[in-house]
């Protein structure tokens, strides 16, 4: 009997939550200004998402000189 008693709470509960995403723009300019502003701030963790940042800058701006190349023969 618990065991069904279980499994109903289960299927309640699991009925009752929202599968929605949350609300995100999808923005990457807005996703990049506020992980620029967290990565400057002292919060534990900021210097990884600085890193992170510069690293996606540093890898932007070789595809762009690999694109720039590759278009110039």
């Amino acid at each position: 009997m618990r065991v069904v008693l279980a499994g109903l709470l289960l299927a309640l509960t699991l009925g009752c939550t929202s599968r929605d995403a949350p609300e995100d723009s999808g923005d990457p300019q807005t996703q990049r200004a506020r992980d620029s502003v967290l990565g400057a701030s002292r919060l534990p963790g900021a210097a990884g998402v600085q890193g992170a940042l510069d690293v996606a800058d540093s890898a932007a701006a070789r595809r762009a000189r690999e694109d720039a190349v590759a278009e110039d023969p």
